[in-house]
């Protein structure tokens, strides 16, 4: 009798760390995947300033028409990518299934959020500030817990919450001191500061719609609906918008690097919105966030972005807020399993 218990407790404990092995490795997958969005992210967003740096895009008349183009054109090469790649795994009928569902529809109005209004803003940002602009649409982090915590009842811990202080602190820290020979830098932060907003919205939809649907059917569906809204709505209401496309089209390195750029930014979309899904969406955005590292980084080392102390500063600090809200830094002292 007693060894029939014994067995049993046995079966129990064992089932117990299965069950939280699995978990752990959900979370860590989770992770993974949120710090793969943040690197990818940095390298989109040092190949789009690429692509602008050439005609027409660079020589375009006023503040909108070749952020709204280049965002456009990336989100739709994006979506190209991950047409191939879902019809290669059987899961294009997918696509417009998905958009005849409720929590379809509710990622639809975070695609547009996320795509036209944050992405276009974000680009302009940069095209004003340069990489001043990254860190600063970083705080999309801190917009993305605390409408997680309004919407969605994701109540952050006082260690989350310290993390995401970091990270607009350091995002702070960065302006500080205004570039010279930079007339719009405050309307560059301005805009940079409209994305965050927009992305910190759009985490709550994909958080929402992501764990109820395929992640790379979502994001493909994202990218779509995305740089096919900038193409066609946008564009064409922006003084010398569809003159300045139809030149971009027609021009092979603007067009390489926009593909090339779509490719990272359909990495950066997938992992993030699959960390959302599995480790929730303050923890998966503040992990985006070190994207702002990684273009800085990226911006000084490929762009001749100067590297200041305010540059250097800012980003180790939003760094280190974004390991502070996915995990107790004292865990990286204590040993054993407890």
């Amino acid at each position: 009798m007693n060894s029939g218990k014994s067995i049993m407790n046995t079966s129990v404990v064992s089932a117990d760390t299965q069950m939280k092995a699995a978990g752990k490795k959900f979370q860590v997958t989770g992770i993974s995947n949120g710090l793969v969005s943040g690197l990818t992210y940095g390298i989109y967003s040092t190949l789009v300033v690429v692509a602008s740096g050439y005609n027409p895009l660079v020589s375009a008349a006023g503040i909108l028409a070749a952020p709204f183009v280049a965002s456009g054109l990336n989100d739709l090469f994006a979506g190209i990518w991950l047409l191939f790649y879902n019809a290669k795994q059987g899961r294009l009928r997918e696509l417009g299934r998905t958009l005849k569902t409720k929590p379809g529809k509710m990622l639809v109005i975070g695609f547009l959020l996320g795509g036209p209004i944050a992405n276009g803003a974000y680009l302009v940002g940069l095209a004003l500030a340069g990489a001043y602009a990254i860190p600063i649409s970083a705080t999309c982090s801190l917009f993305g817990a605390l409408f997680a915590w309004i919407f969605l009842k994701q109540r952050p811990t006082k260690r989350v919450v310290l993390g995401m202080v970091m990270c607009v602190a350091g995002a702070i820290v960065i302006n500080f001191v205004k570039p010279e020979g930079a007339p719009n830098f405050t309307l560059g932060i301005i805009c940079a500061l409209i994305a965050a907003v927009a992305w910190g919205l759009e985490g709550v939809f994909s958080s929402f719609g992501g764990a109820m649907i395929d992640t790379d059917v979502a994001v493909n569906l994202r990218e779509l609906i995305s740089g096919l809204f900038a193409l066609l709505i946008v564009v064409p209401l922006i003084g010398g918008g569809i003159k300045l496309l139809g030149g971009t089209l027609s021009a092979p390195s603007p067009m390489l690097w926009l593909a090339i750029a779509g490719m990272s930014a359909a990495i950066s979309f997938v992992s993030w919105y699959k960390a959302n899904s599995m480790v929730g969406c303050a923890v998966g955005m503040s992990l985006n966030v070190t994207y702002a590292f990684w273009g800085v980084l990226f911006s000084v080392m490929f762009l001749g972005q100067a590297l200041t102390p305010t540059i250097v500063i800012g980003s180790i600090v939003i760094v280190l807020g974004a390991i502070v809200v996915t995990m107790n830094p004292l865990d990286l002292f204590r040993k054993g399993d407890a």
